[in-house]
């Protein structure tokens, strides 16, 4: 057991690592993209050689990360089979259709058209390669659909049909599986997320050029577009976040809670707006959950179900299955944690009946083992569990982690309504201001934290599962030794770190050399008329 255990978590560390570095290339990419392919757009219309010199500066940044987003996601692939093979047997059907039609199709379709993007300025005409830098960025995020569309699905397991004869699950209904409503804001949060990162990145690399007094009118034009994308990006990811919390205290309502180190609800429930989480607190004793804690009153109502005085479940109510309070107040029970751990055994014994009723051939018992299986399978990863409160996620890092997101998220908002109005204004307080200059550049690795934090929340607020409430991660491993993975793990740290080392220093130096000059580019008419 206690290998089995270093396997789970070095396995888990594993996957975390890979994930992360990976996802500070995506949101990049996928807002980079479409912030290069508006100023083309301008360039297209207006002639002007600045805007030609942005594109090519912006797209040349964007190619940089573009390569090391597809190294780290790669990698991360192939770890479903090699760390997680159970995982990958028991939803295969289901889990790799949406990463087969992201490999397929989208990835393809922006591999195609980004070569199009880059060595293609002499050698098709202007609207060609104006469709190409578009198509780059479509096929970007289509490509984040499907990767976003299978990790939503581990969220909320729809769409599919456990088979006892393969012992797996198989897929009944690929709409339901695409269209989910989480998949749906999943998508939208993430990918909004990265329009906001692209745009805080090109806005402080721009302010960065304004305290140099280099490519100024480059610099505010670049500022101009990446704010609308920005701001577009913040407030569409706002948006997107509250009816992400809606979908979470719907189907994951043990996650909201301990984003709010929630322990024992109420209706009406008030909001954590800072607080400072007590290590000593568990599901078990009575201690205080917060050592400081600052709320607003009826706040989490209104969050998670748009009702200021709804019932919000702590981690406690939902260890004991009180799920809802009805309006005279009566309490509304589900099964409790316990009772769903027995549940999850029972479905474990029916399927081993099942295994022997086929082996048999009794078309009887299997048809009896079967009913049993269905009467308890959503309770059917419980009963890998010893007991309740392992079904409780890291409380402290999952607080900590969402309102650091939250609060950079609303300083993100200022930060675009502040860099719009001062861009614009005659004065030109942009490009003289030292402070604003540097806010702009100290905001760069603020949005990658909370990029970061974002999906922290995300994936350990869901622990202990890979699919929620159908799998554990200690029942979703390989069978690896525990020093394999360690040795993997270390050498991915050694091989990401100096990939990410290296992309800070190609990009670093390409920003440090700047923008070719307008003089040296070759418009797209004279390159038709050639």
């Amino acid at each position: 057991m206690p290998d089995l255990i270093s396997v789970v978590d070095w396995s888990r560390w594993q996957f975390a690592l890979t994930a992360m570095y990976h996802w500070l290339f995506v949101p990049l990419t996928l807002g980079l993209s479409v912030i290069v392919a508006i100023m083309e757009t301008i360039y297209y219309k207006r002639r002007n050689p600045v805007w030609l010199s942005a594109t090519k500066f912006w797209m040349l940044l964007f190619g940089i990360n573009f390569a090391l987003g597809v190294a780290t996601g790669l990698i991360l692939e192939f770890e479903f089979g090699t760390n997680w093979s159970n995982y990958s047997w028991f939803v295969g059907d289901i889990f790799g259709a949406p990463l087969a039609i992201e490999g397929i199709f989208a990835f393809f379709m922006e591999s195609t058209f980004i070569a199009v993007m880059f060595f293609g300025w002499k050698k098709v005409s202007a609207g060609f390669h104006l469709a190409s830098t578009w198509l780059t960025a479509l096929g970007a995020t289509i490509s984040a659909w499907w990767i976003l569309v299978a990790n939503a699905w581990m969220q909320y397991p729809v769409g599919m049909e456990f088979d006892p004869v393969q012992m797996r699950n198989v897929m009944q209904s690929f709409a339901d599986v695409a269209l989910s409503p989480v998949a749906v804001h999943k998508f939208t949060h993430a990918v909004m997320s990265g329009w906001t990162l692209a745009g805080v990145f090109v806005v402080g690399v721009s302010c960065w050029f304004l305290l140099r007094r280099r490519h100024q009118e480059l610099a505010l034009k670049s500022v101009k577009v990446a704010g609308w994308v920005g701001l577009a990006g913040i407030l569409l990811t706002l948006y997107s976040g509250d009816q992400s919390s809606l979908d979470v205290a719907r189907v994951q309502p043990m996650k909201l809670a301990a984003m709010e180190g929630l322990y024992d609800g109420s209706r009406g429930q008030a909001i954590s707006a800072f607080g400072i989480i007590n290590p000593d607190k568990t599901p078990d004793n009575d201690e205080e959950p917060f050592l400081l804690d600052i709320s607003v009153p009826k706040m989490l109502s209104l969050l998670a179900t748009h009702n200021p005085d709804a019932f919000v479940p702590g981690i406690n109510d939902l260890m004991k299955g009180v799920a809802d309070v009805t309006a005279s107040g009566d309490t509304v029970t589900t099964l409790s944690y316990a009772e769903r751990i027995e549940a999850g055994r029972r479905s474990h014994e029916a399927l081993r009946a099942f295994d022997a009723a086929y082996a048999a051939g009794d078309e009887g018992a299997m048809a009896e083992a079967r009913k049993a299986i269905e009467a308890d399978y959503g309770s059917f990863g419980f009963g890998y569990l010893d007991k309740p409160s392992d079904a409780v996620p890291p409380v402290a890092v999952t607080y900590y982690s969402f309102h650091i997101m939250v609060i950079i998220g609303g300083w993100l908002l200022l930060f675009f309504v502040a860099a719009l109005f001062l861009a614009y204004r005659k004065r030109r307080v942009m490009e003289r201001s030292r402070i604003v200059q540097w806010l702009g550049m100290i905001t760069i690795p603020l949005v990658w934290v909370c990029s970061q934090a974002g999906w922290v929340v995300a994936e350990v607020g869901r622990q202990p599962w890979v699919i929620q409430n159908l799998m554990p991660t200690r029942a979703a491993i390989s069978d690896l030794s525990a020093s394999s993975v360690i040795i993997t793990f270390w050498l991915f740290a050694a091989i990401f770190t100096a990939l990410l080392a290296a992309e800070l220093s190609i990009m670093l130096r390409a920003i440090s050399r700047g923008p070719e000059h307008e003089s040296s580019h070759v418009s797209p008419s004279t390159a038709e008329a050639k």
